[in-house]
């Protein structure tokens, strides 16, 4: 599949008046600068800066509320009905963006809760060790939301919980990524995480933008995922090293990688049952109960493995008809 992308060493507000029309763009994911000095955050990480591209360009504080309200104007002018955009942020800022957000049509879908492996030490107070993510989308149009594009229905981890439902949990546990002796942004969302986002609110062909490129993550994993990206960075430096950096990626490359569904036994799964079906499950319930021993629990799996249907489909059935 041949995928393209189109990225901007322009202003991503000026730049999204310039390149995208109205109603273009299918999703955007994007981590805006935090307001918080983001240029001396090396001072609280004990990090070293020989390996950090320079340039980094952070919004002074008492401008930030006109700034995020002004991008995301065009955010929402730019996607498509139905789409969806992502905005990671920290907790400084924070009400800005939420203001900013409730100034436009779009609607919020989840509060996501980004919980990663460690955060910037300190001796009086509770460490900071999250980011908000805010999902949200434009009314109208086709919403997409792939629910099953990791795990099938009947997935269970170790404990017996769907692994459906804890992946689409709205708190994250994804660790940040380690790239010693790696050229990289002050600041880089993790593959992992970019790859969630990218596979639940997106499909193959779609154009995902990023108005704030960074380190290109982003359009790395879209494009890893047949994707296809536009984007802005502000900063030359950043720029100039990361669009060389492109040329490397694999379209679809990461498709070899992903987490995949298993195969669902849930064929009927929503469909309509008839009488005829309903009896079926009552007739075989009741051979199963007078043929073995074993619980009624393990009994319904059984049924609801022959009939393609979910546990509490066949269990509402069986309490119908009093059993």
């Amino acid at each position: 599949m041949k995928v393209h992308y189109k990225l901007y060493n322009e202003d991503c507000i000026q730049g999204a008046r310039k390149h995208l029309k109205d109603n273009s763009i299918d999703l955007i994911i994007t981590d805006p600068p935090y307001g918080i000095k983001g240029d001396k955050l090396h001072k609280h990480y004990n990090r070293a800066e020989e390996y950090v591209l320079q340039g980094y360009i952070e919004v002074p504080q008492e401008e930030y509320a006109q700034f995020s309200y002004r991008w995301i104007k065009e955010a929402e002018r730019v996607l498509k009905p139905g789409g969806s955009i992502y905005i990671v942020s920290g907790y400084t800022n924070l009400i800005d963006i939420l203001n900013a957000l409730r100034q436009t049509r779009l609607k919020e879908i989840n509060h996501i809760i980004w919980k990663y492996n460690f955060g910037v030490y300190t001796k009086t107070k509770f460490v900071s060790s999250h980011y908000h993510i805010l999902y949200y989308r434009k009314p109208g149009g086709h919403y997409t939301f792939n629910t099953f594009c990791r795990y099938s229905a009947d997935e269970r981890d170790e404990t017996g919980i769907s692994s459906n439902y804890r992946d689409r949990e709205d708190v994250w546990i994804i660790n940040r990524e380690y790239k010693p002796g790696q050229i990289k942004n002050k600041n880089e969302l993790p593959k992992e995480l970019l790859m969630k986002m990218i596979l639940y609110s997106s499909n193959a062909g779609d154009l995902i933008c990023d108005f704030f490129l960074g380190g290109f993550s982003t359009a790395k994993v879209a494009i890893g995922l047949n994707r296809n990206v536009c984007g802005f960075e502000k900063s030359k430096d950043a720029y100039t090293y990361q669009i060389k950096e492109m040329k490397k990626i694999k379209p679809g490359g990461l498709l070899e990688i992903i987490k995949k569904p298993k195969q669902c036994f849930l064929f009927n799964q929503g469909k309509i049952w008839s009488e005829t079906q309903k009896n079926e499950v009552i007739e075989k319930y009741r051979n199963y109960r007078k043929s073995n021993n074993k619980s009624k629990k393990t009994i319904i799996k059984n049924i609801a493995r022959e009939f393609g249907r979910g546990y509490f489909s066949i269990l509402n059935v069986l309490k119908e008809r009093g059993l």
